[in-house]
């Protein structure tokens, strides 16, 4: 009923047997006619379409509306960082289509719960194939919170989808692109649709000829049907008992939900042969179309340094939670940001550090400059006209990187270069400078935009200003809060401040009086200072970073501690 009542919200009456029936496909398709710009509602963004090779304008079937197709997980073992990094990167995207173009993002997520790795884990640990997914399932889905990876809309597992999956596979058959076998096999016959398979990558036709293997008609043929084999799972079909094959799975779970055509479809770029290939080869034979996905992105490789790709096949993985034991949800996705989201990527501690220390960047200058806004902090005069001028131009260079192909690392270019500029301002004076007007209102509007970006990004400003208030209690936070405030008064006690800022009962001493006063306290009161320098070097130990000012002091933590 769920999947019935997106279908009628965002694409009308829903008939047949599937939502959408051949609608948008109208003509029967031309074989061998490539990408076509779709008709619809162009939007600002441009984005790199692995179907051409290039940017594209995005343009939109439904007016403010995108949607979007996720390969999901297969449930057999815990996810890895290579999963993680792929879907955090899109999940980026996602919020910055929602959050700064304004678009409603429906995105549908299939579930492989019935595959050979499954049934091999399964028999492994001797439990069902049933049991095991549903275990798997749930701790990926408690990784993707933990890692704030927004849910999609819809998750659809294969199992609840097999009448479907087998109505689909029939049509195919009745469209004369599938044949059955003998011993209760269905392939897709890749020579029905001629040289319009390969849209994504190029198949070499020297292979067209060749025989199958099996009971292939020939080799590059696959598998919409698998015939039972002794001690799997099975449901009954048309051609015998059996379980779909995987590529049918993604195009029927996509159709019943989005009919003949799809917006974006997005995956790892592992999966853009076979897999993509095959559902797009799938769908427009069932649906009878031109073209059935009109973007497809794909996200680069997480590599290991030296390594090759992160895989569980290679056995050169670290798993969400082991990387959780040392590292941050936030800190990856810091990692994540600093990279295309189409191209490979490097892991290692290094990077990782990296990543720590840009945080670092941005905890420092918020702290700093809400504690010029407060009046913690007195500064020299503010250049508030250049500032002003670098907060217009970031404002336009981030959303201008957003709507090239989603540049991220552009986009947090651009706003490190506005911190860099507001921190050249936030220069800390003794109290015998001279004040000066004080510019608060630039400071926050600054601070204001910058976290409003991150949030943009999945980071909450609560994250970026103090890690410590979102694993902590706040008990602890006010405590820490108080002994600095203390530790601050003992300090401007044993400096002598006050003494020497306010005037005297008594004559008024001359400057070099109040130098040889100054001197004597100072004398008096050193093992008070010392004692409030050694407080400071012990803290650090322990990851929190006190920043003396004039007459005032602040606290930040040096280290970002695994958390939310």
């Amino acid at each position: 009923m769920l999947v019935a009542a997106f279908r009628r919200r965002f694409f009308g009456h829903v008939g047949g047997a599937f939502a959408g029936g051949t609608a948008s496909c109208s003509d029967v398709a031309t074989w061998g006619e490539r990408w076509i710009p779709p008709t619809g509602h162009e939007t600002a963004i441009q984005l790199y379409n692995s179907l051409t090779k290039r940017k594209e304008p995005l343009i939109l079937a439904n007016k403010g509306v995108a949607t979007w197709y996720s390969c999901g997980p297969t449930v057999y073992d815990h996810a890895h960082l290579g999963h993680a990094c792929s879907y955090i990167r899109f999940d980026i995207i996602r919020r910055i289509l929602t959050k700064v173009f304004g678009y409603d993002v429906i995105m549908v997520m299939g579930i492989t719960d019935i595959d050979d790795k499954i049934i091999k884990r399964a028999n492994e640990l001797n439990i069902s194939p049933v049991s095991l997914a549903r275990i798997y399932e749930q701790d990926f889905k408690q990784d993707m919170t933990t890692l704030k990876v927004i849910p999609p809309a819809i998750y659809m597992r294969v199992t609840e989808n097999i009448p479907r999956i087998i109505s689909f596979i029939e049509q195919i058959i009745t469209n004369g692109h599938a044949y059955a076998t003998s011993n209760g096999n269905v392939y897709f016959d890749i020579k029905s649709i001629g040289d319009k398979y390969g849209k994504l990558v190029n198949v070499p036709t020297s292979a067209e000829n060749e025989l199958g293997e099996n009971d292939k008609q020939h080799i590059r043929d696959f598998a919409l049907w698998k015939a039972f084999r002794s001690q799997e799972p099975f449901w009954m079909s048309p051609w015998g008992k059996g379980r779909p094959g995987w590529h049918i799975e993604c195009s029927t779970i996509a159709s019943v939900v989005f009919g003949s055509q799809l917006d974006i479809h997005t995956g790892g770029i592992d999966l853009a042969f076979p897999h993509h290939e095959n559902e797009i080869a799938q769908c427009e034979a069932y649906h009878q179309c031109k073209q059935w996905g009109n973007y497809f992105l794909h996200s680069g490789h997480l590599h290991l340094k030296g390594h090759e790709k992160m895989s569980k096949s290679l056995k050169n993985y670290i798993t969400i939670k082991d990387f959780l034991k040392t590292f941050s949800p936030n800190q990856f996705r810091i990692f994540c940001l600093l990279s295309k989201y189409r191209s490979g990527v490097e892991y290692s501690d290094g990077s990782m550090n990296e990543a720590h220390n840009l945080l670092q960047i941005i905890s420092s200058f918020i702290n700093t400059a809400n504690a010029y806004i407060k009046g913690q902090l007195i500064c020299p005069a503010i250049n508030e006209h250049m500032l002003w001028e670098r907060l217009a131009h970031t404002r336009v260079s981030v959303k201008a990187a957003f709507a090239d192909d989603f540049d991220t690392p552009r986009a947090v270019n651009a706003i490190m270069d506005l911190i860099h500029h507001g921190n050249k301002q936030l220069n800390a004076v003794t109290k015998e400078e001279a004040r000066s007007p004080r510019s608060s209102v630039v400071f926050g509007s600054i601070v204001s935009y910058i976290e409003q970006f991150f949030d943009v990004v999945g980071i909450s400003h609560g994250d970026i200003q103090n890690a410590t208030k979102e694993e902590s209690s706040g008990t602890l936070c006010n405590v820490l809060d108080e002994l600095v405030s203390f530790r601050t008064k003992v300090r401007n006690y044993a400096l002598a401040n006050q003494e020497l800022s306010v005037s005297e009962e008594g004559p008024v001493m001359s400057r070099q009086e109040q130098k040889e006063k100054r001197k004597q306290l100072l004398l008096e009161r050193k093992s008070l200072l010392e004692a409030c320098d050694s407080l400071r070097q012990e803290l650090a130990a322990f990851g929190i970073n006190i920043k003396d000012h004039a007459n005032s002091s602040t606290w930040e933590l040096l280290t970002e501690r695994t958390g939310t």
